[in-house]
């Protein structure tokens, strides 16, 4: 007997779409039975006097206190997301009012305002009342919380890194809210204005104590009702009912948003020209929130690498070097220019940040061209030399995430900037790619004398990139040097995790070749310090060698073993010391428990005296005494 067919069963709905579906019922319901029984009737209305007129002024008040609406409440959003705080809380919270009074309470709280007999009516001689303007002032009081909401949510879901990037490239803050802002926020204004129009056609309680002449449609229709009956409210609701479904249609209606890249292929290319080095001068002392930075330092290198772990202050550091936390930051100097007082458009910084912080709607071209002082002939050379050339009429979201982040260094290049800020650029990208950007960067840095100044947390990197290295922990420079004298002598076993600097202790000189760590003794390298100096010792993991218990060396357990390929890693536990790191290509067969030996060769062991080697609060100060 052969088995029998598996059959698709259908998937009952859950509670939530049959609770979504009783929704959507209740409303539409409504709707349909009203067209199909006036579908049925024979006088609907159409031919009463005044319904025309008061479609007409509906529509026209609506449209006139949306237009008065937008113009105030759009940039009142984008204050209201922008600067959150104690003001914005308060402002934000008058602004729903008028959702929480009913309409009727609306029109009498607006007519202790401009009624006739208030100062403000008889200014305008009562015309504030039963006129046009008294709809279209009903109308924008209760319908402008839907647009300022929905305003506000849209620019506070923006990236705001947008308009970071957009004032790093010289936008001033107008041209950022035109250019970058509104953009960024377009469906969520587009939401807000379809909501605050509709709501502005639809009023009737504010609109009857305020305006009862001119008809609106809504009054109209109740007039009507209290007079006819329903036969002639068919007419009014018919028309309400067709000029919403035309408003949502257009408003959801969705235009080609994709501008064509002018003709790049006719402009020559010109390739950058040798830039003056330029190191940076700091002294920052900035609280945003909880947090408190306080670093300051002196570059002698004009490629800079900021090394920490998250949360340290990193990023604030670059934002405080861009001028985006304002002059209020703390001093700080490109090479000999002081631009602690000059706003972020003006200092001629490149800045990429750690999102690809690309407008959707712009292609390539338009991004790196984006600039005020873009050079179009720099910008169509730094897209060939970032391998972006063919690709300048594509949009963000058809650009692999490498693509992306070339095009953001493309658009910093494209002005010549003094300085490049660079914010993680590569974290968030696969290996191949990030490896294949570090090495894109590091030609260009040697190719064109790019200044950078790089933020980051992997201490490869930061090796790679850059000749002087700044670690940061909780707003502080813990460290500061040059590379090599920085990856070789970190001021802490904590320093040197950060800098990804293996089997680093602290100690003790016991005698000129012996150094105390714990309860042991090891056999070291002749010191110069003087005997009990504290210090700090280090060994490769691959010059130690590990052997099956027993043996010759230090007494100690495997903790784990990792095989990475072309290496193991053997982490294991000395008796009476701590963990330390093994690298071998071939070592024995070993397993986590196992006892073994640990062989420390005395040549292999590097150290030198504990304490600071740089910057702290004193350096602080004499960086801000010089800028000063």
């Amino acid at each position: 007997m052969s088995a029998p067919r598996a059959t698709a069963t259908r998937r009952p709905g859950t509670p939530l779409v049959w609770l979504g579906a009783l929704l959507v019922a209740y409303m539409a319901v409504p709707v349909i039975a009203f067209l199909v029984r006036t579908a049925g009737s024979n006088d609907r209305g159409f031919q009463t006097p005044g319904l025309w007129a008061a479609l007409r002024t509906s529509v026209a008040a609506a449209s006139v206190a949306t237009l008065l609406v937008a113009v105030v409440g759009i940039p009142l959003a984008y204050w209201l997301a922008r600067h959150p705080g104690r003001l914005a809380s308060i402002v934000g919270m008058a602004v729903q009012v008028p959702l929480a009074l009913p309409p009727l309470m609306a029109g009498v709280v607006l007519i202790y305002i401009v009624g006739p007999y208030t100062t403000l009516g008889r200014w305008f001689g009562g015309h504030l009342t039963d006129s046009f303007i008294g709809l279209v002032i009903a109308q924008s009081f209760v319908s402008s919380p839907f647009l300022v909401i929905s305003a506000r949510s849209a620019f506070a879901a923006s990236d705001p890194a947008l308009e970071d990037v957009a004032a790093t490239l010289g936008l001033r803050p107008t041209a950022r809210l035109f250019r970058i802002a509104l953009p960024a926020a377009a469906a969520g204004i587009r939401a807000g204005i379809l909501l605050t129009w509709l709501r502005a056609f639809g009023e009737y309680g504010a609109n009857v104590l305020l305006a009862y002449h001119p008809y609106s449609l809504p009054v109209f229709t109740y007039v009507q009702f209290s007079g006819s009956g329903i036969p002639t409210t068919q007419a009014p609701t018919l028309l309400a009912i067709g000029v919403a479904a035309a408003v949502i249609t257009l408003g959801y209606l969705r235009f080609p948003s994709r501008r064509r890249a002018p003709a790049v292929q006719k402009v020559e290319q010109r390739e950058p020209r040798p830039l003056p080095p330029t190191p940076v001068q700091f002294s920052l002392d900035v609280v945003i929130g909880e947090f408190h930075l306080e670093a300051g330092h002196c570059a002698d290198s004009h490629r800079i690498a900021i090394v920490g772990p998250s949360g340290s202050g990193k990023s604030m550091t670059l934002r405080s070097l861009a001028g985006l936390l304002g002059p209020r930051a703390g001093p700080v100097c490109y090479g000999s220019r002081d631009v602690t007082d000059v706003a972020t458009e003006a200092r001629r910084v490149g800045y990429v940040p750690q999102t690809p912080a690309l407008l959707a709607s712009r292609t390539v071209w338009q991004q790196v061209t984006l600039a005020p002082d873009a050079d179009p002939a720099l910008a169509r050379w730094w897209l060939a030399a970032l391998g972006l050339a063919g690709l300048e009429r594509r949009l963000p979201s058809e650009l692999s995430g490498g693509q992306r982040q070339r095009v953001l260094l493309a658009q910093a290049l494209s002005r010549e900037p003094d300085l490049v800020l660079l914010d993680e650029p590569f974290s968030a990208l696969d290996a191949p790619v990030r490896e294949e950007l570090r090495r894109e960067l590091r030609r260009l840095q040697r190719d064109a004398g790019l200044s950078t100044v790089l933020v980051t947390h992997d201490p490869e990197e930061a090796a790679l990139l850059a000749d002087e290295i700044l670690v940061i922990v909780d707003g502080r420079i813990v460290q500061a040097g040059p590379r090599r004298e920085v990856f070789t002598h970190p001021v802490s076993p904590a320093v040197g995790r950060l800098l990804g600097v293996a089997n680093l202790h602290t100690g003790r000189l016991r005698s000129p070749t012996e150094i105390a760590w714990g309860e042991l003794t090891l056999e070291a390298a002749r010191s110069t310090a003087p005997v009990g100096t504290e210090i700090l010792w280090t060994v490769a993991p691959d010059r130690l060698t590990i052997g099956p218990d027993p043996g010759a060396g230090l007494a100690a357990r495997v903790v784990d073993v990792a095989d990475r390929g072309t290496t193991v890693a053997v982490e294991v536990e000395v008796d009476k010391g701590g963990r330390m790191e093994v690298r071998a290509s071939d070592p024995p067969a070993l397993w986590p428990g196992q006892p073994c030996r640990l062989l420390v060769p005395p040549t292999a062991i590097r150290s030198w005296p504990a304490g600071p080697r740089a910057a702290g609060e004193e350096l602080a100060g004499s960086i801000a005494h010089d800028i000063s």
